[in-house]
Protein backbone atom coordinates (compact mmCIF):
# COMPACT_ATOMS: atom_id res chain seq x y z
CA UNK A 1 0.00 0.00 0.00
CA UNK A 2 1.26 3.45 -0.87
CA UNK A 3 1.17 5.86 2.04
CA UNK A 4 -0.14 9.40 1.56
CA UNK A 5 2.62 11.99 1.44
CA UNK A 6 1.65 13.30 4.86
CA UNK A 7 2.05 9.82 6.43
CA UNK A 8 5.41 8.93 4.94
CA UNK A 9 8.41 8.94 7.29
CA UNK A 10 10.68 11.93 6.86
CA UNK A 11 14.16 11.38 5.49
CA UNK A 12 16.97 13.49 6.86
CA UNK A 13 18.96 15.26 4.15
CA UNK A 14 22.56 16.05 5.03
CA UNK A 15 23.35 19.69 4.41
CA UNK A 16 26.54 20.56 2.59
CA UNK A 17 28.88 22.65 4.74
CA UNK A 18 30.23 25.89 3.29
CA UNK A 19 33.44 25.51 1.32
CA UNK A 20 35.06 28.00 3.68
CA UNK A 21 33.98 29.44 7.02
CA UNK A 22 35.81 32.31 8.70
CA UNK A 23 34.98 32.83 12.38
CA UNK A 24 36.08 35.96 14.30
CA UNK A 25 39.46 35.92 12.57
CA UNK A 26 42.25 38.20 13.79
CA UNK A 27 45.93 38.56 13.04
CA UNK A 28 48.25 40.60 15.24
CA UNK A 29 52.03 40.95 15.11
CA UNK A 30 54.15 41.77 18.14
CA UNK A 31 56.49 44.73 17.64
CA UNK A 32 59.34 45.76 20.00
CA UNK A 33 57.19 48.33 21.82
CA UNK A 34 53.64 47.61 20.67
CA UNK A 35 51.34 45.26 18.80
CA UNK A 36 50.26 45.73 15.19
CA UNK A 37 46.74 44.62 14.30
CA UNK A 38 46.56 43.49 10.68
CA UNK A 39 43.10 41.89 10.76
CA UNK A 40 40.36 42.01 13.39
CA UNK A 41 36.88 40.49 13.68
CA UNK A 42 36.67 38.96 10.20
CA UNK A 43 33.72 36.60 9.72
CA UNK A 44 31.99 35.25 6.60
CA UNK A 45 31.13 32.05 4.73
CA UNK A 46 31.76 31.03 1.14
CA UNK A 47 29.39 28.49 -0.40
CA UNK A 48 30.67 25.56 -2.43
CA UNK A 49 31.07 26.55 -6.08
CA UNK A 50 30.86 30.28 -5.36
CA UNK A 51 33.29 32.89 -6.69
CA UNK A 52 34.31 35.63 -4.26
CA UNK A 53 36.60 38.63 -4.71
CA UNK A 54 38.39 40.21 -1.76
CA UNK A 55 39.22 43.84 -2.50
CA UNK A 56 40.75 46.76 -0.63
CA UNK A 57 43.51 49.31 -0.74
CA UNK A 58 47.16 48.33 -0.37
CA UNK A 59 47.79 47.47 3.26
CA UNK A 60 44.15 46.63 4.02
CA UNK A 61 45.02 43.03 4.89
CA UNK A 62 43.97 41.20 1.69
CA UNK A 63 47.06 39.03 1.29
CA UNK A 64 47.21 38.29 5.02
CA UNK A 65 43.60 37.12 4.92
CA UNK A 66 44.31 34.89 1.94
CA UNK A 67 47.30 33.36 3.73
CA UNK A 68 45.13 32.58 6.75
CA UNK A 69 42.31 31.13 4.65
CA UNK A 70 44.75 28.91 2.78
CA UNK A 71 46.50 27.69 5.91
CA UNK A 72 49.78 29.33 4.94
CA UNK A 73 49.67 31.24 8.23
CA UNK A 74 47.86 30.84 11.56
CA UNK A 75 45.52 33.42 13.12
CA UNK A 76 45.98 35.16 16.44
CA UNK A 77 42.29 34.55 17.16
CA UNK A 78 39.39 32.87 15.42
CA UNK A 79 39.09 29.85 13.15
CA UNK A 80 39.22 28.85 9.50
CA UNK A 81 37.09 25.86 8.52
CA UNK A 82 37.56 24.15 5.17
CA UNK A 83 34.57 21.96 4.22
CA UNK A 84 33.49 22.19 7.85
CA UNK A 85 36.82 20.93 9.25
CA UNK A 86 39.05 23.31 11.25
CA UNK A 87 42.15 24.21 9.27
CA UNK A 88 43.80 26.67 11.63
CA UNK A 89 44.09 24.12 14.45
CA UNK A 90 46.24 21.74 12.39
CA UNK A 91 50.03 21.75 12.53
CA UNK A 92 52.03 22.72 9.44
CA UNK A 93 52.19 19.14 8.15
CA UNK A 94 48.43 18.79 8.55
CA UNK A 95 47.74 22.06 6.77
CA UNK A 96 50.13 21.11 3.96
CA UNK A 97 48.30 17.81 3.53
CA UNK A 98 44.94 19.59 3.24
CA UNK A 99 46.39 22.08 0.74
CA UNK A 100 47.77 19.25 -1.37
CA UNK A 101 44.44 17.47 -1.44
CA UNK A 102 41.95 20.33 -1.77
CA UNK A 103 43.56 23.68 -2.58
CA UNK A 104 45.08 25.27 -5.69
CA UNK A 105 46.99 28.56 -5.96
CA UNK A 106 47.64 31.18 -8.62
CA UNK A 107 50.01 34.02 -7.72
CA UNK A 108 50.91 37.38 -9.22
CA UNK A 109 54.53 36.38 -9.81
CA UNK A 110 53.65 32.92 -11.23
CA UNK A 111 56.01 31.03 -8.85
CA UNK A 112 57.07 28.48 -11.44
CA UNK A 113 60.22 26.49 -10.74
CA UNK A 114 62.81 27.81 -13.21
CA UNK A 115 64.65 24.50 -13.49
CA UNK A 116 61.53 22.63 -14.63
CA UNK A 117 59.82 22.72 -18.02
CA UNK A 118 56.20 23.79 -18.38
CA UNK A 119 55.15 20.13 -18.38
CA UNK A 120 57.27 19.31 -15.34
CA UNK A 121 55.90 22.30 -13.42
CA UNK A 122 52.34 21.10 -14.03
CA UNK A 123 53.19 17.48 -13.23
CA UNK A 124 54.75 18.44 -9.89
CA UNK A 125 51.60 18.74 -7.72
CA UNK A 126 50.36 15.41 -9.07
CA UNK A 127 53.68 13.81 -8.20
CA UNK A 128 53.63 15.29 -4.72
CA UNK A 129 50.12 13.91 -4.24
CA UNK A 130 51.29 10.47 -5.30
CA UNK A 131 49.13 10.09 -8.43
CA UNK A 132 49.95 7.12 -10.64
CA UNK A 133 49.42 9.06 -13.88
CA UNK A 134 50.99 12.50 -13.88
CA UNK A 135 52.01 12.92 -17.51
CA UNK A 136 48.60 12.50 -19.14
CA UNK A 137 46.60 15.02 -17.07
CA UNK A 138 49.43 17.57 -17.23
CA UNK A 139 49.66 17.35 -21.02
CA UNK A 140 45.87 17.55 -21.36
CA UNK A 141 45.45 20.72 -19.32
CA UNK A 142 48.43 22.44 -20.94
CA UNK A 143 46.77 21.74 -24.27
CA UNK A 144 43.55 23.22 -22.85
CA UNK A 145 45.28 26.49 -21.90
CA UNK A 146 46.87 26.76 -25.36
CA UNK A 147 50.39 25.58 -24.55
CA UNK A 148 50.38 22.17 -26.18
CA UNK A 149 53.36 23.20 -28.30
CA UNK A 150 55.34 24.65 -25.37
CA UNK A 151 55.55 21.62 -23.07
CA UNK A 152 59.35 21.44 -23.08
CA UNK A 153 59.98 25.17 -22.65
CA UNK A 154 61.39 26.53 -19.40
CA UNK A 155 59.80 29.56 -17.69
CA UNK A 156 62.58 31.87 -18.96
CA UNK A 157 61.60 30.89 -22.51
CA UNK A 158 57.95 31.87 -21.98
CA UNK A 159 56.26 35.28 -21.94
CA UNK A 160 54.53 36.53 -18.79
CA UNK A 161 51.14 35.52 -20.15
CA UNK A 162 52.41 32.05 -21.05
CA UNK A 163 53.92 31.63 -17.59
CA UNK A 164 50.59 32.51 -16.00
CA UNK A 165 48.89 29.97 -18.27
CA UNK A 166 51.29 27.34 -16.95
CA UNK A 167 50.47 28.49 -13.42
CA UNK A 168 46.74 28.16 -14.13
CA UNK A 169 47.27 24.68 -15.56
CA UNK A 170 49.28 23.70 -12.47
CA UNK A 171 46.55 25.04 -10.18
CA UNK A 172 43.69 23.23 -11.92
CA UNK A 173 45.43 19.94 -12.79
CA UNK A 174 44.68 18.50 -9.34
CA UNK A 175 41.00 19.51 -9.66
CA UNK A 176 41.06 21.39 -6.35
CA UNK A 177 37.90 22.01 -4.38
CA UNK A 178 39.09 25.54 -3.60
CA UNK A 179 41.26 27.87 -5.67
CA UNK A 180 43.00 30.96 -4.30
CA UNK A 181 44.18 33.55 -6.82
CA UNK A 182 46.31 36.43 -5.51
CA UNK A 183 46.43 39.35 -8.01
CA UNK A 184 46.62 36.88 -10.95
CA UNK A 185 46.91 39.66 -13.56
CA UNK A 186 49.08 42.04 -11.52
CA UNK A 187 52.24 41.47 -13.58
CA UNK A 188 50.55 41.41 -16.98
CA UNK A 189 49.62 44.08 -19.50
CA UNK A 190 45.93 44.85 -19.97
CA UNK A 191 45.37 42.72 -23.07
CA UNK A 192 47.23 39.69 -21.70
CA UNK A 193 45.56 40.14 -18.32
CA UNK A 194 42.12 40.08 -19.92
CA UNK A 195 42.95 36.83 -21.72
CA UNK A 196 44.10 35.29 -18.43
CA UNK A 197 40.87 36.44 -16.71
CA UNK A 198 38.78 34.73 -19.38
CA UNK A 199 40.85 31.57 -19.09
CA UNK A 200 40.67 31.58 -15.29
CA UNK A 201 36.88 31.90 -15.17
CA UNK A 202 36.47 29.40 -18.00
CA UNK A 203 38.57 26.77 -16.25
CA UNK A 204 36.81 27.51 -12.98
CA UNK A 205 33.35 27.06 -14.52
CA UNK A 206 34.38 23.78 -16.16
CA UNK A 207 35.80 22.40 -12.91
CA UNK A 208 33.10 23.74 -10.58
CA UNK A 209 35.79 25.01 -8.22
CA UNK A 210 35.15 27.45 -5.39
CA UNK A 211 37.15 30.55 -6.31
CA UNK A 212 38.58 33.12 -3.88
CA UNK A 213 40.22 36.00 -5.72
CA UNK A 214 42.33 38.74 -4.08
CA UNK A 215 42.63 41.82 -6.29
CA UNK A 216 42.74 45.59 -6.39
CA UNK A 217 41.16 45.47 -9.87
CA UNK A 218 37.47 46.39 -9.56
CA UNK A 219 36.73 45.14 -13.07
CA UNK A 220 38.16 41.73 -12.24
CA UNK A 221 36.31 41.68 -8.91
CA UNK A 222 33.01 42.38 -10.68
CA UNK A 223 33.33 39.05 -12.50
CA UNK A 224 32.82 37.23 -9.18
CA UNK A 225 29.45 36.47 -7.62
CA UNK A 226 30.34 38.32 -4.40
CA UNK A 227 32.75 41.06 -3.38
CA UNK A 228 34.17 41.32 0.15
CA UNK A 229 35.79 44.66 0.92
CA UNK A 230 38.51 45.21 3.52
CA UNK A 231 39.46 48.55 5.04
CA UNK A 232 42.28 48.81 7.58
CA UNK A 233 42.00 45.15 8.54
CA UNK A 234 38.23 45.06 8.95
CA UNK A 235 35.49 43.75 6.72
CA UNK A 236 33.34 46.70 5.66
CA UNK A 237 31.07 45.00 3.12
CA UNK A 238 30.20 41.42 2.30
Amino acid sequence: MTLPLTDRPSVAVASTPPALTIESLAKRVRLPTSELTILEGIAFEIATGDSVAIVGASGSGKSTLLALMAGLDTPSDGRVLLDGAPLSTLDEDGRAKVRGEKVGFVFQNFQLLPSLTALENVMLPLELRGDADVDGPARAILQKVGLGERLDHYPRQLSGGEQQRVALARAFVTRPALLFADEPTGNLDTRTGQAIIELLFGLNADAGTTLVLVTHDEHLASRCHRVLRLDSGRLVSA
